[in-house]
């Protein structure tokens, strides 16, 4: 077993949420404590600035600095680390066209830890043909197992449902061998999720996000926009399949002309139709659906999944499980996993055609970085 920090920043770009794993990465062995890091109004600024950029174009090295200088404050807030699971800030990602851009350089954030860093987690995915996207089902599949042994789930199917700046569903089998095991997961992203709300909230009231999901509960959804948006041929195509942040901006457009309560309230009601949408992909219906993310304390978007889903559904917490810092977690434990050269993905989770270990590993003595490419 290591203790791994994992650290990540996801395309909501709220800051950096950092937490502490006991791992061997196949197997957790127990959770550490955590934090998280505001991103200033500044800093926020030059990330969305840089959003849909690529590794040489303007603002990509300031939205680079940034990543590296909030990863390595929080790290060293963590001198208990024996190695650093280091996701980078998206800026881009087109798997079918030019790739996946985390930004972020993990040598200099190893030579400022002065801890190994584990990093560029997508890139070798795509490179197989794979979607990069989503990386967390595989400790989902650890999650689910860790909860069954607490005693905490029953020992049948359950679903994760991430909702950060886009959404994503895990469907995992804990009585499986291994999460690249056949029937283990099945992962796609389900739509935009919390990004188009928290940039309604930001461009027209400068606030981050509906806090308690205030705004949306007094508006009505526009079930036009809402029907408009469902029918995008992407909804039809089979998982596995990704997202960019701003792959439906088609959305945020439509809703322009509406109020502000009823452009949040038919933001949200888009939200969670496309996740109803999504189990149509699940090979049966969960147990339990197990929500993660910041998109599970906005009561609008909790009471339309009751309303509208086949199954229950749970803020994550009721596993055991920290919905806030999952997702840093989950680099923690695929760092672990890229160490001992073990996969990260594979085909029922990004379409890679076979299982794959992606990332790479920088070293704080020598600063090299080298691709893990072992299968």
């Amino acid at each position: 077993m290591i203790r791994v920090l994992g650290m990540m920043s996801g395309t909501s770009m709220d800051g950096v949420d950092a937490a502490m794993i006991e791992t061997d990465g196949v197997r957790i062995a127990g959770f550490g404590r955590s934090a998280f890091r505001a991103y200033s109004d500044n800093e926020a600024a030059v990330l969305h600035e840089a959003l849909g950029r690529w590794p040489g174009e303007e603002g990509v090295g300031d939205a680079a600095a940034i990543s590296v200088g909030g990863h390595a404050a929080m790290a060293a807030d963590f001198p208990e680390a024996e190695l650093i699971g280091y996701h980078g800030q998206t800026l881009a990602h087109d798997p079918r066209g030019r790739g996946t851009h985390q930004a972020g350089d993990g040598v200099l954030l190893a030579r400022a830890a002065g801890k190994p860093v584990v990093w560029d987690f997508r890139s070798e995915d795509v490179r197989l043909g794979g979607e990069g996207a989503p990386l967390a089902p595989f400790f989902h599949w650890a999650c689910a197992g860790w909860a069954v042994g607490q005693g905490l789930l029953p020992p049948r199917p359950v679903a994760f449902l991430n909702l950060g700046g886009v959404g994503n569903i895990t469907w995992v089998d804990p009585a499986t061998p291994a999460p690249e095991a056949a029937g283990a997961c099945l992962a796609f992203d389900t739509g935009p999720a919390n990004a188009p709300i928290n940039d309604l909230m930001r461009r027209r009231l400068r606030r981050s996000h509906d806090r308690d999901g205030e705004l949306a509960a007094t508006g009505r959804a526009d079930e036009g926009i809402v029907a408009d948006f469902a029918s995008h041929p992407w909804f039809d195509r089979p998982p596995p399949k990704s997202l960019d942040r701003d792959q439906f901006a088609g959305l945020a457009a439509a809703v322009e002309p509406l109020s502000d309560a009823d452009a949040a309230a038919t933001l949200v009601a888009a939200l969670t139709g496309a996740v109803a949408d999504g189990f149509r992909w699940l090979p049966s219906v969960p147990a339990t659906l197990l929500v993660c993310g910041g998109g599970r304390r906005n009561p609008a978007i909790m009471a339309r999944l009751a309303r509208d889903l086949p199954c229950t559904v749970q803020p994550v917490e009721t596993a055991g499980l920290d919905g806030d810092m999952l997702e840093a977690q989950a680099f923690g434990w695929l760092a672990a996993r890229v160490m001992r050269g073990l996969p990260t993905s594979g085909p029922s989770t990004t379409g890679v055609p076979a299982a794959c270990c992606g990332g790479r590993i920088s070293y704080p003595r020598s600063g090299r970085g080298f691709f893990v490419t072992r299968p």
